[in-house]
């Protein structure tokens, strides 16, 4: 089994802006940090964090957000302070359209534990176990990984995610516009197919390998399927 490759915020976050001009949007808000969806609201690190990583600088020198191994105090402040984090962020709906925080009697009825017990974390910074940790993390819409991920990995998980999302609304788009040349007669043109591909492959040359070539294997199998197609009608009218 290969290991897992190191995080890297700065060539993810490079990633995702090329492919947000690609689709037209603006990198620095598909990037944004502050408020609520954006980086730091996303990985439960401060913003300063996330400006940090983002400019390929170690967030060791932030109080709440050491980078590199954890020792277990480290580690047990980190669960802590992310969680109050999610506390902080992730607010209650009122039927008055207020928000609010969660109580820790809530906090506790969602995770399976107490509000005493809560408390006693709050103040010690004594991290609850897995089970506690993974059920609290979960009363939010979180998974465990939320409240353990070291912060470029925290980081770099929200950027894979926000990179996935636009590659596959992308190559949505990408067929769509395919789709659209073949129900306009285009792609029935011979060599036309190929000449989307190259078009493609130019469109595509400055962008990424791997934001490209997925476009481009997706392009080449619909090009691929529209020449088998005909290959059958032009058969099927040779037999009759």
């Amino acid at each position: 089994m290969s290991e897992r490759s190191a995080p890297d915020p700065v060539g993810t976050a490079r990633s995702v802006a090329s492919l947000a001009e690609r689709s037209g949007l603006k990198p620095d808000e598909v990037l944004r940090v502050e408020g609520e969806g954006g980086l730091s609201y996303a990985s439960g690190l401060p913003p300063k964090a996330v400006d940090a990583l983002l400019r390929g600088r170690s967030a060791r020198a932030l109080p709440s957000t050491r980078s590199g191994a954890l020792d277990p105090e480290d580690q047990h402040r980190q669960v802590v302070e992310r969680i109050l984090f999610l506390r902080a962020t992730r607010l209650k709906a009122s039927p008055d359209g207020s928000r609010r925080q969660y109580s820790l009697a809530e906090i506790a009825a969602g995770a399976g534990t107490s509000a005493q017990w809560l408390d006693k974390m709050i103040k010690t910074g004594k991290a609850p176990n897995l089970k506690h940790a993974a059920g609290i993390a979960a009363f939010f819409g979180e998974s465990i990984e939320f409240l353990v991920a070291e912060p470029a990995e925290a980081l770099d998980r929200v950027l894979q995610r926000i990179h996935k999302d636009l590659l596959e609304r992308t190559v949505a788009r990408q067929d769509e516009d395919l789709e659209r040349l073949r129900s306009s007669g285009l792609a029935a043109r011979p060599g036309s197919d190929l000449g989307v591909v190259n078009y493609a492959a130019r469109a595509l040359a400055d962008v990424p390998d791997d934001t490209a070539q997925p476009i481009i294997a997706l392009i080449e199998s619909i090009a691929r399927r529209s020449r088998e197609e005909r290959a059958r009608e032009r058969g099927a009218a040779g037999d009759r």
